[in-house]
């Protein structure tokens, strides 16, 4: 039985659940409830006796096995509203909806309870929920899409003594989770976990039930996949599209997985041994990325003809978005060659722009401003330095912009802090660049210690800044003034193509 707009008196909406109760029906919808006193409004003491036939459903056992209110409107004001919850936790059925009704809370059941689905969607419940509630053994579908909740271990915890819980959907609310030593308690018969568009990072991977099957974390802030973060052997399913992803991950933590979405995030050239590394993957849809069209590139696109038809959405998902003079071309149809800096200086000049892209957090602006950009650009033979706040083209993405300059200058700079660490710009600058150090085998990056960096405080999606710190040298800005001249010196040789300076102009110019 299906009701549509039911506007009435209270008295008179349970008259009718009542009649309904007594009857054959099974499923009762009711949509568009508008509930109201017989004035419009009611004090508690006046709406406490209507209740009772309410509770008289409640007691009968009856026909019904599911029921489900839309769009719920209350207009009966002055009560306390944790009766009436009451009330719903306790009825002795197989299925509850109430779906957009300004719900706050519900109530755990007083004793163990024969719902077996749940759904609260689009409501305003948070945290609390159901917290130490051992009595909801026989729930096997729990749906809390566009609702309030923000701790992704609260959430956990509130599932820990659902027994029979195989599917949980806490979709589009706040979920966030603060890895620093934050414990997490899933049940155990969790198979399917749908956390999409919610506000969860990296860490993500230290809070998921260990024998998850299906998981769902598109609309997300995640960069990687951290490794050795999470043991997932039993993950089938992995949906990480519309994240901030760099890269493919890999199975190292996912044995058995099958099915693996990366679409819309900030690939520019897949790994080409993904395959190999995730044997069982049977399918894998990594279309809409802003794709490199680079020779590297080319080692995906024969992983696509050997995979045998893995790659979902090939070719008309896979689509170059860089060089501009490539833009919109079938990766398929591509036939990119290496630029080889090194080898063709004269191919180089015409190429370059810049001398130096700078990346650098807000942070340090001021540093950037008075005393690297000054001693670089002034003088004879000045450099030219790409920097975002004069150089980005208006109209173009953040990362078009990025991508553009890295690939106009010779060098890139990474002003490197704490306040770098902390900056997720930052970590797409140090990528791309990065990207190019491997793909043109040049020497690209010069990296200025401005600040000591506790390696506790580099977070684990920092691993290539971690690599390139072991690796590479780098230049510490001098706290002494007297050993500044020899610091612009050293920094103007590395980015110097075609400029000869005398230390003696280095000198002049840090005095």
């Amino acid at each position: 039985l299906m009701l549509d707009t039911v506007d009435l008196q209270w008295s008179i909406i349970l008259q009718i659940f009542l009649l309904i109760w007594y009857s054959p029906v099974e499923h009762l919808t009711v949509r568009n409830l508008t509930f109201r006193g017989p004035l419009g409004e009611l004090t508690e003491y006046e709406f406490l006796p209507l209740l009772s036939p309410l509770e008289q459903i409640i007691s009968l056992g009856g026909s019904m096995k599911v029921l489900t209110l839309e769009h719920v409107r209350n207009k009966v004001y002055y009560f306390n509203q944790e009766i009436l919850y009451r009330q719903f936790s306790e009825m002795n059925i197989a299925s509850l909806t109430i779906y957009d009704a300004y719900m706050p809370h519900m109530l755990c059941p007083n004793r163990t309870s024969s719902f077996q689905y749940l759904n609260f969607s689009h409501n305003a419940l948070t945290d609390e929920l159901f917290q130490n509630c051992g009595t909801l053994t026989e729930l096997k579908l729990l749906i809390l899409q566009r609702n309030k909740f923000e701790s992704l271990s609260k959430a956990s915890f509130m599932t820990s003594r659902m027994k029979s819980l195989k599917y949980l959907d806490i979709s589009s609310n706040l979920l966030s989770h603060d890895a620093a030593g934050v414990q997490c308690q899933w049940a155990e018969s969790l198979s399917e976990l749908d956390l999409s568009s919610n506000q969860l990072t990296d860490s993500v991977f230290e809070c998921l039930p260990v024998n998850i099957e299906k998981l769902k974390l598109q609309n997300n802030q995640i960069s990687s996949v951290p490794k050795g973060t999470a043991e997932l052997k039993s993950l089938k399913e992995l949906n990480l599209a519309s994240n901030r992803l760099a890269d493919l991950p890999g199975c190292s933590g996912f044995a058995s997985l099958e099915f693996l979405n990366t679409e819309m995030n900030l690939i520019l050239t897949p790994s080409a041994d993904f395959f190999q590394s995730c044997p069982r993957v049977r399918e894998l849809q990594a279309g809409h990325n802003p794709f490199k069209c680079s020779c590297e590139l080319q080692d995906f696109i024969r992983l696509e003809r050997q995979s045998g038809g893995k790659l979902f959405g090939w070719p008309e998902a896979y689509v170059c978005e860089y060089p501009e003079d490539l833009q919109g071309t079938q990766l398929k149809e591509t036939q990119t060659k290496r630029r080889a800096w090194h080898n063709h200086p004269e191919e180089q000049e015409t190429g370059l722009q810049f001398h130096a892209f700078i990346s650098y957090s807000e942070r340090d602006s001021l540093w950037v401003k008075n005393e690297l950009i000054p001693n670089l650009e002034k003088g004879e033979g000045c450099v030219q330095l790409c920097q975002h706040e004069r150089n980005f083209i208006p109209g173009k993405s953040i990362v078009e912009n990025i991508i553009n300059c890295i690939e106009k200058s010779y060098k890139s700079i990474f002003v490197l802090s704490p306040n770098f660490v902390q900056s997720e710009w930052c970590h797409y600058e140090l990528y791309f660049a990065h990207h190019k150090l491997f793909s043109e085998n040049s020497n690209s990056l010069i990296l200025i210690l401005l600040e000591p960096i506790p390696p506790y405080i580099i977070p684990a999606r920092y691993h290539k800044l971690k690599a390139l710190m072991a690796k590479r040298t780098y230049l510490e800005w001098p706290k002494e003034r007297s050993k500044r001249a020899l610091f612009w010196a050293n920094l103007r040789a590395a980015i110097s193509i075609n400029l000869p300076v005398s230390f003696e102009a280095n000198d002049e110019q840090s005095d």
